[in-house]
């Protein structure tokens, strides 16, 4: 019997042979692979760069609850485990001002879990042992109902991938299981301390409604500075800026094709201008690290101010130099 994993697994597998029968060209200049995983991380969800710009990795669900710090090519240098966590669902990390990194095991494929956890950690270049404890956050949707009908439930928003720490508060990201699917991820917040929270929504964004699978957000990131957030699918980058307050959906949203369609699972700000992301290893693809620079990139504007608009996409130019981004074991 096919898994839910299994089967968005076949739907992108099909997806890149079609686009390759089509002489599509799945390799652009938008992005660049520099490193492949250790392959103890097949099943990478989740990146972050401490304080000292170091590469940390967490798995999907099955792993055990712990976390892993890379060299220059993706080999696992040390882990921590994480003594009173569970590795359910791990799904995303980001980090607070003070370089604390937070954990999202908000997982939630069959839209059953009621409540949602965080495990809040020091930053882990502090961390000298090989484990240490965390603070815990649990949350639950405003929408969540016990005993709720099954169809109903499964194309309920409960499934979380991705979110962001900013002032002071966590960001949600929505995996949309919608059906018929209508391509939006909603926006929650909650605090960034240990308690249990019931999400505020803010708003939803609508990134594409097309095949589900290479439309559902997997990972979010914020840039150093604050002022640029992007959303990461199986295809694309959504880049956000100039927002309202902490709606993130307010401002300008620009669209960043990646050129190549994997199983992407996970995105961090290197600086305010370069960007990591990864994708997962299925039926020997992907597994790999790769690195844009949004200066150097094309990106098509495709909101104003909150308003969609229509925009020639901006002209491409050459991608990062792979001597430019340089964990910490090349410095």
């Amino acid at each position: 019997m096919l898994t839910k994993k299994s089967i968005t697994r076949l739907v992108l597998i099909c997806f890149v042979a079609f686009l390759s029968l089509l002489g599509y060209r799945t390799w652009l200049l938008n992005s660049t692979k520099f490193i492949s995983f250790d392959k103890q991380l097949e099943e990478i969800s989740g990146i972050e760069f401490d304080k000292k710009q170091q590469l940390w990795a967490i798995n999907d669900g099955g792993d055990s609850p712990r976390l892993y710090q890379l060299d220059g090519v993706g080999k696992i240098e040390r882990s921590i485990q994480i003594e009173n966590a569970k590795n359910w669902d791990w799904e995303d990390m980001t980090q607070d001002d003070f370089g604390h990194f937070f954990i999202g095991d908000f997982g939630n494929n069959d839209n059953d879990r009621e409540w949602l956890t965080i495990y809040k950690i020091e930053n882990p270049t502090d961390i000298k042992s090989t484990s240490t404890r965390a603070e815990i956050i649990k949350f639950t949707n405003p929408e969540f109902k016990v005993g709720l009908d099954e169809k109903v439930r499964k194309n309920a928003h409960y499934d979380v991938e991705a979110f962001i720490y900013y002032k002071r508060s966590l960001y949600l990201f929505t995996k949309n299981r919608s059906s018929p699917f209508d391509g939006k991820t909603r926006l929650y917040r909650i605090g960034d301390y240990a308690a249990n929270f019931t999400a505020q929504y803010i708003n939803e964004f609508s990134t594409c409604a097309t095949i589900k699978e290479l439309c559902w957000v997997t990972s979010a990131a914020l840039s150093p500075d604050r002022s640029k957030l992007v959303l990461l699918d199986s295809e694309r980058l959504w880049l956000f800026e100039n927002w309202q307050g902490d709606d993130f959906f307010s401002g300008d949203v620009y669209q960043i094709d990646l050129g190549i369609v994997t199983q992407k699972e996970a995105v961090a700000f290197y600086t305010d201008n370069i960007i990591v992301f990864a994708d997962e290893v299925f039926s020997g693809i992907g597994g790999n690290g790769y690195v844009i620079r949004l200066d150097k990139v094309k990106k098509k504007l495709i909101q104003k101010s909150g308003k969609l608009i229509n925009a020639p996409a901006a002209k491409t130019t050459l991608p990062i130099e792979q001597n430019e981004l340089k964990t910490s074991s090349q410095k």
